[in-house]
């Protein structure tokens, strides 16, 4: 039997996961009932504003994160024991279905301050790299560069370019979100090089029980890998427990407010998913 070597395209991949070999991950997940972000999207595609899924996910969990300065972390082990850094706001990674050097690749962008951002404001983003072309855009050139180095010297460049836990957020981000939700998946875990990351599935009509009646509603699995070594499945569960919750609870769309903020309507409990 013949081999090949490996695609230069998914090199950055190779490497990646020789990165998060060190991760503890546990998974949770829930399911998230979708009703009031759906007719929030409704009403805002109405008045000429388009926000996916993912839009509402990041908007809503960099809130959350950022109140769980715990979680909003990252460690790195040195040669005299491990460190954690903890990060400033919350920005998140996101996933990238592309194609680089005429191969299907996943890519990944950090979306800074998101904490502090609007529902528009993200959305932007996310656009700009969902329909930028990863051949040409600036910040996809330290992959480029990656694929082009022969596979030891690339390896050794990508482990010291994260040994940072300083420069981490920026390379990384503090927490991930990815998403698979453009086919029949319900849900999946993934290890996102971040303390916290949360995977997306479809969004589907499901049967619920409500006041004692089945009838169904748009659910979301909302799953979430947590790195132990961070943070303990008590603290994760909460994070968890409130993207949900804020999700659920929605305010309205505001008509005439393009721009609008839409924060969520409850303090997380205990403090004062590109369709």
């Amino acid at each position: 039997m013949n081999g090949a070597p490996f695609p230069r395209a998914r090199l950055h991949t190779l490497y990646f996961l020789g990165h998060v070999a060190d991760f503890a991950p546990v998974f949770l997940d829930t399911d998230v009932d979708m009703t009031r972000v759906l007719s929030h999207r409704a009403a805002a595609r109405a008045d000429g504003e388009t926000y996916s899924t993912l839009t509402y996910i990041l908007h809503t969990a960099a809130r959350v994160v950022a109140a769980h300065p715990d979680a909003n972390a990252a460690v790195h082990r040195g040669l005299f024991g491990h460190r954690v850094h903890s990060f400033t706001g919350a920005s998140a990674k996101i996933t990238l279905d592309k194609r680089l050097g005429g191969r299907r690749v996943v890519l990944s962008a950090v979306l800074p301050r998101l904490d502090t951002a609007s529902l528009a404001d993200i959305q932007r983003q996310v656009a700009r790299y969902r329909d930028g072309d990863p051949e040409t855009m600036p910040e996809f050139a330290p992959v480029r560069s990656l694929q082009r180095l022969p596979e030891p010297v690339g390896r050794a460049v990508f482990r010291l370019s994260r040994r940072s836990l300083g420069r981490r957020e920026a390379m990384m981000g503090g927490f991930a979100v990815t998403s698979l939700g453009h086919r029949a998946v319900q849900g999946f875990h993934s290890v996102g090089g971040t303390t916290l990351t949360f995977g997306l599935g479809q969004v589907e009509e499901r049967p619920v029980v409500r006041a004692g009646e089945i009838t169904t509603a748009p659910l979301l699995r909302l799953n979430l890998a947590f790195d132990h070594r961070v943070v303990d499945g008590a603290e994760a569960a909460d994070v968890l427990h409130e993207v949900k919750e804020s999700l659920e609870s929605l305010p309205p769309y505001a008509t005439g407010t393009r721009a609008t903020h839409a924060a969520p309507a409850t303090e997380p409990a205990g403090h004062g998913a590109t369709d």
